[in-house]
């Protein structure tokens, strides 16, 4: 009888752990960034390197925590033709969108990377290195939607 709450001890330890740890990752973190705050400042940068241009953002909604460089999304509009941005600024050649949390629904990573791969949107370096190995990436839709998420560069494996 003593094995029983014991058991079933442990399971509710466990259960308990679990969603503390589903909490941390889905919610606890995260914060949402002010359309006003630095990290809304969208730049892309210029073909031939070096040249940061910020560009016309509306509707910013955005999302970042301190314990990760990783964990920062953002969703927006912008006035920026696709013509416009692939003659002017540099293309990133290996866009991949981070899953974010589910709350944050304006940000779909597996839609975006789809829309990426089929050439429906394109993908462009907002700045490299914006942390160490880390670089911003802004994907735009011929429609004006934008995202953006950070992603490990080539650096960031040495």
């Amino acid at each position: 009888m003593n094995g029983k709450y014991i058991g079933g001890g442990i399971v509710l330890i466990a259960l308990a752990f679990g969603a503390g740890v589903y909490y941390a990752q889905e919610y606890g973190y995260y914060e949402k960034v002010s359309a006003t705050a630095p990290a809304a400042a969208i730049t892309l940068a210029e073909l031939g390197g070096g040249t940061l241009d910020p560009i016309d953002v509306a509707g910013y909604l955005g999302i970042d925590a301190d314990s990760s460089p990783l964990r920062y999304r953002a969703c927006f509009r912008t006035d920026i033709s696709l013509a416009t941005a692939t003659e002017t600024f540099q293309v990133y050649d290996a866009p991949t969108p981070l899953i974010g949390p589910k709350w944050f629904d304006c940000y779909d990573a597996k839609r975006i990377g789809a829309d990426l791969e089929a050439g429906r949107a394109v993908a462009f370096l907002s700045q490299h290195d914006i942390h160490d190995g880390v670089d911003r990436v802004v994907a735009l839709y011929p429609d004006g939607q934008a995202y953006v998420w950070h992603q490990l560069n080539s650096e960031a494996e040495k």
